[in-house]
């Protein structure tokens, strides 16, 4: 480990420091680079790229246990910790499973009238902007994320990201498109609920 880390960095720090700081002899670091790799770390390499394969070709969602399945299944002989040490190595997890949308509980006493009417096209910037959110799943659990588009160049004027499904998420992203568009006048907000907001 010692030797591939002064092989790694000898372009930064001469060898002579790095073998002094680690502890290690400069004739036992040029004798390992030469020497041929061993039978296992060979072996290690091509369990390896089969580790890999039944990874990704699982979308990665199989652990360490269900490779391991894969491996034997394909007639690979090996331990279990050598796929876990493998699949660290190579820094491959499983993606943890979803567990179901997340619930929209938010109350709509009144839903107004939908003004924009799918004229998706404006005359001049701020004229008319629509907003959306949706969620995305994470290793850290759900993202929800709301953005404002301008309708006339089509770009993100306001967005906002949060952990919770809450109003604020919303509110926030359109105060970002206010604040960066300099408190348009005369616009109109249209939300995938069709509750327009006037400016």
């Amino acid at each position: 480990m010692r030797f591939a880390f002064i092989a790694k960095h000898r372009g930064i720090w001469p060898v002579a420091w790095m073998c002094g700081a680690l502890g290690v002899s400069r004739s036992g670091f040029h004798a390992w680079l030469t020497r041929s790799p061993s039978q296992r770390a060979r072996d290690d390499e091509v369990i390896g790229s089969r580790v890999r394969a039944s990874h990704v070709g699982s979308y990665r969602t199989y652990g360490a246990r269900r490779v391991w399945y894969d491996l034997l299944a394909e007639g690979i002989s090996c331990g279990l910790h050598r796929v876990e040490r493998l699949m660290q190595a190579q820094g491959l997890r499983a993606r943890p499973r979803r567990r179901g949308l997340p619930k929209d509980q938010g109350e709509r006493s009144v839903i107004a009238g939908n003004v924009l009417d799918r004229q998706f096209t404006a005359d001049r910037p701020n004229q008319k902007w629509v907003a959306d959110f949706t969620y995305i799943w994470t290793a850290e659990g759900w993202l929800y994320v709301a953005a404002v588009i301008d309708l006339f160049s089509r770009r993100v004027v306001g967005w906002s990201m949060s952990d919770t499904m809450t109003a604020q998420l919303v509110t926030d992203a359109l105060i970002m498109a206010i604040w960066r568009r300099g408190k348009p006048d005369a616009l109109l907000h249209h939300s995938d609920q069709g509750q327009p907001v006037y400016q």
